[in-house]
């Protein structure tokens, strides 16, 4: 039998989520200084990038699994010392390639920890408390505020604080502490479960639930952070001769007005949604196209106000993408199919950071207008593939 917990009991469990979120995010405005100080090339800072989405994938074949058998607690606090030992590796071995690497492998386990268990957890504490609605939009404003608010922090103190390669880093492993001492009186949803002895992990979407998630989520998945890296990764970097020395400050601006305004989106969910009809994932992939059109400027002029122009565009698109994503999978998953269906849901949308390697090896062969121009139609393809969902829903079971 669920337990009744207080309406407020989530907020033990959003500090680790946000924490180890910022984890992953601060080293984005921080690759164009170790291009600066380190002497890394574009292609190595792109293999960090890469390195990081490789570490989720075994975080999100296992953590749900996990979590399953052991309880969300045990797992969750697993995770936030694997996130303080990815800051300690990048903070000391910045001037080392696989330090470097083994440093992103590490953030990507613990983020992925936080973003499966985190949100199960999250989902399960609302659920308790009466309020179950409200655990999809909770946990994407916890990871947002990890993701916005690492950025920003790490991107200042990279441009004006004091060893910019450690410090933000130290800021990071604070947090974790602090989120560590919050989750230990954390209300447990998910007691241990000795009966689960497969512990690789449930990564699958159910037969009954397959033609809705293959329709309505796949396609606008990737776009979450698809959006996120147009933003802040390929539109910085397409300006950076005119940006000069404050190359870092203006990928944070750029990073801060993304997630800024996706976390609002995010505030503002319910009544955006109500307003689209039930539509918004295919209006937030709609916005990843129209910021996608809103760069050509950028690669063609070096404009650096387009790149600010395109960034709250992206913001929403993201914004939107990541709540009706995560409504969409905890209104049709079950308590035993929730986190394998929410590990697929961020394993797919985690793809999406792959996309400035995919630009970076197509734009010398067909120009960045033309590969621009082809990531809006891409875009706008799945946003149309999103909205025959709508004709299916009616016949499909909530639950598996």
């Amino acid at each position: 039998m669920q337990k009744t917990v207080s309406p407020r009991a989530w907020l033990r469990v959003a500090p680790a989520v946000t924490a180890l979120a910022w984890g992953g995010n601060h080293f984005i405005p921080l690759m164009l200084m170790y291009r600066a100080i380190d002497g890394y090339n574009q292609l190595q800072v792109d293999l960090f990038l890469a390195i990081y989405v490789i570490g989720i994938v075994p975080g999100f074949l296992v953590a749900g699994a996990w979590s399953d058998r052991f309880g969300r607690k045990r797992i969750l606090l697993a995770g936030l010392p694997i996130g303080i030992a990815a800051s300690i590796v990048l903070a000391l071995f910045s001037d080392s390639i696989a330090g470097m690497c083994v440093g992103r492998f590490l953030s990507g386990v613990s983020v992925a920890v936080a973003m499966v268990v985190g949100s199960s957890w999250i989902k399960e504490l609302s659920t308790a408390s009466g309020d179950g609605g409200a655990g999809a939009k909770r946990s994407s404003i916890a990871l947002s505020l990890g993701f916005g608010g690492g950025a920003g922090v790490a991107g200042v103190l990279a441009q004006w604080g004091p060893a910019p390669t450690v410090s933000p880093y130290l800021v990071q492993i604070l947090a974790c502490v602090v989120a560590f001492v919050a989750l230990l009186s954390a209300v447990e949803t998910r007691e241990p479960d000795p009966a689960i002895t497969s512990l690789r992990g449930d990564i699958r979407i159910p037969i009954a639930l397959r033609s809705r998630f293959f329709r309505g989520v796949l396609p606008v998945a990737p776009w979450i952070f698809g959006a996120s890296a147009l933003a802040f990764a390929v539109g910085p970097s397409l300006v950076t001769h005119r940006t000069g020395s404050l190359e870092v400050a203006f990928a944070t601006l750029a990073t801060v007005i993304t997630l800024g305004v996706g976390t609002t989106v995010q505030l503002l969910f319910t009544p955006i949604d109500r307003l689209l009809r039930g539509r918004s994932a295919t209006v937030g992939v709609i916005f990843a196209a129209l910021g996608a059109l809103l760069l050509i400027p950028a690669a063609l002029e070096s404009n650096v106000v387009a790149v600010l122009i395109a960034a709250p565009v992206f913001g929403a698109g993201y914004g939107i993408c990541m709540v009706a994503g995560l409504t969409a999978i905890q209104s049709m998953a079950d308590a035993n199919d929730l986190a394998g269906v929410t590990a697929v849901f961020y394993a797919i949308s985690y793809s999406g950071f792959f996309l400035p390697m995919i630009l970076a090896a197509l734009v010398p062969i067909f120009g960045s207008t033309v590969v621009l121009v082809a990531v809006a139609v891409v875009c706008l393809t799945c946003a149309g593939v999103s909205l025959t969902t709508r004709r299916i829903v009616a016949r499909q079971p909530k639950t598996a």
